[in-house]
Parts: structure tokens; C-alpha cells; sequence
């Protein structure tokens, strides 16, 4: 394991994301307070919602939310659920988080009928009328007459594209 006063990001510990920008040690990393603006302005997720979670990055740019609270450092190969990459243009949440926390989202939310809803499960992309933000989308379906969120999808020129993993593609 690496020694875990070292600076940077390092692939087998997870490192606590500060608090602001006057916090940072590691250059690039995200804050929490960069994370919770960027789900509130992108999904509407207020920050409230992440009250008592903590955010962690392990490697480079990827983000993993825990329930509660722990030391910085840790070096264990897991810890709570991956949430967002963000060494990347755009930052894209994961399948899981969208499962977790979609719930709470109020904007960039596409509801899909059954017919569309089996497509993008299964992987695939298709062409759709959207008239909000073009970028990652909020995925979700009528299930019990209550939208749940089935995944993150990626909206421009007219397309969804599904970002289903095709580990966990199904037939609806």
C-alpha cells in the first residue's frame, strides 16, 4: 500500500474530498462543495440530500459516497458506492447513484414509456424529442404509478443514448 501521507491520487486508498477549494491538497481534485453545487445545478438534488453522506476519491477522478463518516485516509478496496467520474469533460454520475438518489432530482429527468424504457435497458440508443439540457439525463419509467429512476442516459442531437453497463442491460 502506498504511504498514506503522500500527496495525490493514489489507486488503492480513498482519500476524503475537502471541503473547499482552500482544503485542496491534490491539484484537480473536487470538492465537496464543487460536487453537491454540480448535482444541485445539473439534477436539482439539493445539498441537504448529501447531509450524511462523505465523498471520497480513490485513483483518479473517481468518486465513491459513503452513509456516515470516517478517517482520511483509508486503504480498503471498498467503500460505499462508486457516484461520479469526474477526470472527464463532463462529469457523469453512475447507474448506482441515479439509482440512489435520482429520486430527489427536480430537473434533467426524462420519463420513458414502456416501448422507450425497454431500449434504453437494453442498451441500445434511439432517437427522441427532449427540450431541455442536452448531457447526462436522469432516466426513469412508471413503475406502481411512481417514476423510479432506471439509469443515466446521454441526450444530444436529438438521441438518447442509454449508458446502461452491459453487465446490467436487461429486457423489460
Amino acid at each position: 500500500m502506498a504511504d498514506d501521507a503522500s500527496p495525490g491520487n493514489q489507486s488503492d486508498r480513498f482519500d476524503r474530498l475537502p471541503a473547499t477549494a482552500t482544503d485542496r491538497t491534490v491539484d484537480g481534485r473536487p470538492t465537496r462543495a464543487e460536487l453537491l453545487a454540480w448535482w444541485d445545478e445539473r439534477f436539482g438534488i439539493e445539498p441537504g440530500v448529501f447531509a450524511e453522506h462523505t465523498f471520497w476519491e480513490r485513483g483518479d477522478g473517481k468518486i465513491w459516497v459513503c452513509r456516515g463518516d470516517l478517517e482520511t485516509p483509508v486503504g480498503i478496496e471498498a467503500l460505499g458506492m462508486l457516484a461520479v467520474r469526474t477526470r472527464q469533460e463532463h462529469w457523469k454520475p453512475t447507474l448506482e447513484a441515479i439509482q440512489r438518489f435520482g429520486d430527489d432530482a427536480t430537473r434533467n429527468r426524462i420519463e420513458l414509456a414502456t416501448p422507450e424504457a425497454a431500449v434504453f435497458l437494453a442498451g441500445a440508443d434511439q432517437e427522441l424529442p427532449w427540450d431541455g439540457d442536452w448531457g447526462y439525463l436522469i432516466v426513469t419509467h412508471e413503475v406502481a404509478g411512481e417514476p423510479e429512476p432506471l439509469g443515466v442516459g446521454l441526450y444530444v442531437y436529438d438521441e438518447l443514448r442509454s449508458m446502461v453497463p452491459k453487465g446490467r442491460r436487461r429486457e423489460l
